[in-house]
């Protein structure tokens, strides 16, 4: 069983949501371990959230259970029922197809580390509970929920 070098493993800051719609999880970090080991049937990511920060838009999948575990620190689960802190140690499941659109905010004031798992099915499709935008893995675009794509993402580079 090979090891990963949890330091190695390059951290993406932000998200690839069109704006304003990534402005919350600007300070979110994901390392992708699963994918730093090989995986390819499921992802396994190590998230930082800073103060403030959104782990992601509330969204729940079609076709993809999620796992949460949190590492340290405490976030806020916000969820259809409402709103329940996460402490180290404590888990969190989402079942797929439920409908019961999820997502973690730090409101603290220390940093909070978590791991996120989840399956990785061609077919999902991501729906964002309150605001106009759904994903599908199949092709990565960004579109409304008339099936309308977002505008692409611009370069800072191209400016």
């Amino acid at each position: 069983m090979p090891k990963i070098d949890i330091a190695a493993a390059p951290a993406a800051k932000g998200s690839a949501y069109p704006p304003p719609f990534d402005a919350p999880c600007a300070a979110r970090a994901r390392q992708r371990l699963g994918e730093a080991g090989g995986l390819r049937d499921f992802g396994v990511n190590l998230m930082t959230l800073s103060p403030g920060s959104w782990s992601s838009q509330r969204h729940w999948h079609s076709h993809e259970d999620e796992f949460v575990y949190i590492i340290e620190g405490e976030v806020t689960l916000v969820e259809d029922a409402g709103q329940t802190v996460l402490y180290a140690g404590d888990c969190a499941t989402f079942p797929k197809g439920s409908g019961n659109g999820h997502h973690l905010i730090n409101k603290s004031a220390a940093l909070a580390v978590y791991l996120e798992v989840g399956s990785r099915h061609t077919h999902d499709l991501t729906t964002y509970s309150d605001i106009d935008m759904m994903i599908c893995n199949a092709d990565g675009r960004f579109v409304h929920k008339d099936r309308t794509p977002y505008p692409p993402r611009l370069d800072p580079d191209d400016d």
